[in-house]
């Protein structure tokens, strides 16, 4: 037997806490609706300044190309010498930790939100997403939440990752899967 969901059961209420106050959250759409989601090439240096204003973490170096959707800055760390390419989607509902020396390819979508569709209604099944030193994430990659990005690693361009992934290794495909090694 089995239930059919009715969008009337949706609750979006359920397992978000945005982390922000709906006046900062208003500001920063209209902030990144200017400044980070146009075609414009605004300096990366201060883009970095904007996100720090938001409450983000940023160190040193943040090169952040034009029309990047980053959802709760409050939420985001980066650090040292990051490249976020164009089109890159940051659904950060939940923290996203972006290490240093990393570089997030063009349209790469890093989904930290998620619903549980086996309730009638669809609570939210977020998490974290972590990407470690020196990892590459490439163009037009998702990246589910509850993943981590093992240090050195490399996800091939148009991957599925839904699960962790360990230091040094080359994952590709969907779902993707190891396919070798980054430093021998």
């Amino acid at each position: 037997m089995h239930t059919r969901v009715k969008l009337a059961d949706f609750d979006a209420s359920i397992g978000l806490d945005r982390g922000a106050t709906l006046i900062k959250e208003l500001f920063w759409y209209f902030t990144k609706t200017f400044f980070f989601l146009s075609a414009f090439p605004f300096p990366s240096s201060f883009k970095a300044f904007l996100l720090r204003l938001f409450g983000a973490r940023i160190g040193y170096g943040l090169v952040i190309k034009p029309r990047v959707n980053i959802h709760f800055p409050w939420k985001l760390v980066i650090g040292d010498h990051v490249w976020i390419g164009e089109e890159a989607f940051l659904l950060n509902f939940e923290p996203l930790t972006i290490g240093s020396n990393v570089c997030i390819s063009q349209r790469a979508f890093l989904c930290g939100g998620n619903h549980d569709f086996r309730d009638p209604s669809m609570p939210y099944r977020n998490g974290p997403i972590t990407l470690e030193d020196g990892s590459w994430v490439g163009a037009s990659v998702f990246v589910g939440p509850n993943v981590t990005v093992g240090i050195d690693s490399v996800l091939a361009a148009g991957s599925v990752v839904s699960k962790d992934v360990p230091a040094n290794a080359i994952f590709r495909g969907n779902p993707a899967i190891q396919v070798g090694i980054r430093w021998k």
